[in-house]
C-alpha cells in the first residue's frame, strides 16, 4: 500500500500544463546566463528545489542520460522535464520559452551589429560570476544527495579529476560509462532498489519512430541537398547534421558551425566571430547562435529554419530515449550502475565549475567576493535566482567603478 501511495504521489507531482511549463521556461530563458553547465544549476533550483517537479535522483538521471546523447545537453534536460510534466506540448513549451529570448536577441544582433566586435562589459562579467554561484550551489546540493558516502564520493572526485585533465568531445561519455561499470561492480547491493517511477507520456512505438526519423533524416538531407541544389536545403542539412552529431554541446558546436557556414562563403570569419561574441552576452542556449547565422544567410526565414533544424534532433533523441531509459532505471540490478553514473555527474559538474566557469569568471578578490555573495543569497537567504542574476550583474558594474 505504501508503495502504491508513493507511486500515486509521484505521478500527481508530475502533472501540469504546457502553459505552466512555458511560464517557467520564459523566466529561465531570460535569466540563465553562464552556459550549459550553469543552466543545469538553474534548472535544479527551479524544478527540483523550488517547484519539486522532480526529486534529486530523477533529475540527476535525466542529466546523465542527456550527457550521453549528442546535441545540447542542457536544452535536452529541459525538453525532457517539459515532456514529463505536460507531454509533447510541454516539451515544445519549454523549448519555445527557453530558446525564444536568446534567439530574438541574436537575430537583432545580426540585423543591427553585423561585422561589429561585441566586447565584454563589466555587467556581462557579473553574469559569469553569478553562474559560478549557481553551479557551486548545484554541486553542493547534488553531492549531499548523490555522493553521500565514501564509495560514491570517490567516484565523484575521480570523475572530476579526469574531466579537468582530459578535455575532449567524448570524455564525458566515457567518464559516465566507466562510472556506471564501477558502480555496478563495486557499490554495495543495498543500492539495488527501484527508482521512484517517472510518468513518461511516450509509448515505445513512438520512441522507435523517433529513432527511425533521427537516422533517416540524417541520411536523407545530404542526398536532397545534392539533388535540389537549394540554399534552403543546404541550411536544413548543415544545421540538422550539426545538432545530430556534436557531443558536449555548448562551445563544442562552434568549430562545426564555422566549417558549415564560413567555408561555403555564406559569411566572413569576422561576421562569424562577431556573432560568437554576441552569443556570450545573452542568456539561454548557445545553440541559438544558429539564429544569428541563419539571419545572416537568409534573413529571418533563414533564422527560423536554422534554429528549428539544429534543435529538432534533440526532440527526436529525447522522445526516442526516455521510454527505454525509464525501463532501464527501474531494473533493480541497474541501480548500482546508475548510482555510479550520478556520482560521476557530480564530478563532471565540479570540474566544469573550475574550468571553464571559475577560470573565466573569477579574475580577482572582488569577483570571488561577488560569487560568494551570490552563493549565500541562493543557499542561505533563498533569494530567487532571477533576483540574484540582476544583483550580481549590477554588482559587476559597480565593482568596475572602483577598478
Amino acid at each position: 500500500m505504501a508503495e502504491r501511495e508513493r507511486v500515486s504521489e509521484t505521478h500527481k507531482a508530475q502533472r501540469g500544463s504546457a502553459l505552466e511549463v512555458l511560464r517557467v521556461a520564459v523566466r529561465l530563458g531570460l535569466t540563465s546566463f553562464g552556459g550549459p553547465i550553469a543552466h543545469l544549476g538553474y534548472y535544479r533550483e527551479e524544478y527540483v528545489i523550488r517547484r519539486q517537479w522532480l526529486d534529486e535522483k530523477a533529475y540527476a538521471d535525466l542529466v546523465a542520460l542527456c550527457q550521453m546523447l549528442p546535441g545540447p545537453a542542457s536544452s535536452q534536460v529541459g525538453i525532457a522535464v517539459g515532456l514529463i510534466r505536460a507531454g509533447l506540448p510541454g516539451a515544445l513549451a519549454f523549448w519555445t520559452g527557453f530558446t525564444l529570448p536568446s534567439a530574438l536577441a541574436l537575430m537583432a544582433f545580426a540585423y543591427v551589429l553585423q561585422g561589429s566586435q561585441i566586447k565584454e562589459t563589466e555587467w556581462i562579467h557579473g553574469l559569469l560570476v553569478v553562474a559560478v554561484a549557481v553551479v557551486a550551489q548545484a554541486v553542493w546540493g547534488m553531492a549531499r544527495t548523490l555522493a553521500p558516502d565514501r564509495p560514491r564520493a570517490t567516484i565523484a572526485v575521480l570523475s572530476a579529476i579526469v574531466a579537468v585533465i582530459w578535455h575532449s568531445t567524448l570524455s564525458q561519455v566515457l567518464i559516465i560509462v566507466s562510472a556506471g561499470l564501477i558502480g555496478w561492480r563495486f557499490l554495495p547491493r543495498d543500492s539495488d532498489r527501484g527508482a521512484a517511477p517517472l510518468r513518461i507520456p511516450v509509448s515505445r512505438k513512438a520512441a522507435w519512430i523517433s529513432w527511425a526519423l533521427f537516422f533517416g533524416l540524417l541520411l536523407l538531407f545530404p542526398v536532397l541537398r545534392q539533388i535540389a541544389s537549394s540554399r534552403w536545403m543546404a541550411i536544413l542539412d548543415s544545421f540538422y547534421r550539426t545538432g545530430s552529431l556534436v557531443f558536449g554541446g555548448g562551445h563544442v558546436v562552434l568549430p562545426l558551425l564555422e566549417a558549415e557556414v564560413v567555408s561555403p562563403g555564406w559569411m566572413t570569419p569576422d561576421q562569424f566571430l562577431a556573432g560568437y561574441g554576441a552569443a556570450q552576452a545573452v542568456p539561454g542556449p548557445l545553440f541559438t547562435f544558429a539564429s544569428y547565422l541563419g539571419t545572416l544567410i537568409s534573413g529571418w526565414p533563414g533564422a527560423l529554419l536554422a534554429t528549428a533544424a539544429i534543435f529538432f534532433p534533440s526532440f527526436l533523441l529525447i522522445i526516442g530515449a526516455l521510454p527505454f531509459w525509464e525501463w532501464i532505471r527501474q531494473r533493480p540490478g541497474f541501480q548500482r550502475a546508475l548510482d555510479g553514473i550520478n556520482a560521476a555527474v557530480v564530478g563532471i559538474l565540479l570540474a566544469a565549475l573550475y574550468d571553464p566557469l571559475w577560470t573565466e569568471a573569477i579574475r580577482n578578490p572582488s569577483d570571488f567576493g561577488l560569487a560568494l555573495f551570490g552563493f549565500a543569497m541562493l543557499g542561505i537567504w533563498k533569494v530567487p535566482t532571477w533576483a540574484v542574476v540582476l544583483l550580481c550583474a549590477a554588482g559587476g558594474a559597480l565593482l568596475s567603478l572602483n577598478g
